[in-house]
């Protein structure tokens, strides 16, 4: 596959919402690419979340640029959110047509609040992190750790314990907003850390000894972690037309990503105002993947044994009471035949 490269005082606090939760989008703005004819008559509106980094944001950015939107009749507003969590919820009210999610939030499809319609990327960025002197995960026991609750660092902090023996009754879990581990961590407030980049190379500056202590590709051989687009239920139940022409789009952007990820970079920075070197450092620690990969990893059966691998963690985790095929909550049949 193809590997891309990719709180106390005032100014820390301005420094972590910079970097973790802010960004203004770039999807009220004229594109300067040159957008293809629509092959429609008529437009659709699409109200589709996003996250302002790489992952959540490249695909979008990509579609704008190049005028994908237009050239399927769309007509998206995008919106920007801090988590997966609360597009979930979007979704559910109708606020939402499309959203995006990493790794951790994908026990809520899976337990019914939302569909995933399209695979986009495999995070690398997560990790467990100790304050110095402390150099395993053992160590952590009986100490102070904080994780943003239903996300990827929650669910390698729990991988990574139950690894060690543990689970999070052996530590002081605290689960904490993105923006309030940055600072924590940089004020040492906290012990450690189930958390990601490139908000952790923020922490780093403060705290240069932050010991890493466990990172996604310790737990590749069992569980994946995908990122995703998700629908809500009644967009896919009851509206095929808005999600194929979605998909259709997306499926290009995909490719386009795979072939210029620069370009990418670039332009996920213009759209969410952020600095260039700071994606690409994002990006760094993202596994892209082409279309053809996706279309064969969903055709063979990989994507739904991937999923299959994180519903056993999330049951076992407590976040579902029983384990669900994915095929109820995935709907790759749709994704290939947008293809088609």
């Amino acid at each position: 596959m193809h590997i891309s490269r990719k709180l106390l005082g005032a100014a820390a606090v301005g420094a972590a919402v910079a970097l973790v939760l802010t960004g203004c989008a770039g999807g009220g703005e004229e594109s300067s690419g040159q957008p293809a004819d629509s092959q429609y008559d008529d437009v659709i509106d699409v109200n589709f979340g996003y996250i302002p980094d790489f992952n959540g944001t490249s695909l979008l950015a990509i579609a704008e640029e190049h005028g994908l939107w237009e050239k399927y009749g769309l007509n998206v507003t995008p919106q920007n959110f801090t988590n997966g969590p609360l597009q979930i919820q979007a979704l559910g009210t109708g606020d939402l047509d499309f959203g995006y999610i990493g790794p951790g939030a994908v026990w809520l499809p899976a337990s019914g609040q939302a569909k995933i319609v399209a695979l986009n990327t495999l995070g690398q960025a997560d990790r467990v992190v100790g304050q110095e002197g402390i150099d395993s995960v053992e160590d952590l026991r009986g100490k102070t750790v904080a994780f943003p609750e239903g996300t990827s660092g929650d669910m390698i902090l729990t991988l990574a314990l139950k690894e060690a023996g543990m689970t999070k009754d052996d530590i002081d879990a605290v689960p904490m907003e993105p923006a309030a581990i940055v600072a924590a961590l940089s004020s040492k407030q906290v012990d450690g850390a189930g958390f990601w980049y490139p908000a952790l190379a923020t922490v780093k500056k403060q705290v240069p000894n932050l010991v890493e202590l466990a990172e996604n590709s310790d737990f590749e051989d069992t569980v994946a972690f995908p990122t995703a687009f998700v629908a809500g239920n009644d967009v896919v139940a009851d509206e095929p037309e808005k999600v194929d022409r979605v998909l259709k789009a997306l499926r290009e952007a995909i490719d386009l990503r795979a072939e210029d990820p620069d370009e990418a970079i670039q332009l996920t920075a213009e759209f969410s105002a952020l600095d260039p070197a700071q994606v690409e450092a994002d990006a760094g620690n993202v596994q892209i993947l082409s279309l053809d990969e996706l279309d064969k990893l969903t055709e063979d059966g990989t994507v739904d044994t991937w999923f299959a691998g994180m519903v056993d963690y999330f049951v076992e985790a407590g976040k579902l009471e029983d384990a669900v095929e994915p095929s109820e909550f995935y709907t790759g049949d749709l994704f290939l035949q947008a293809g088609e």
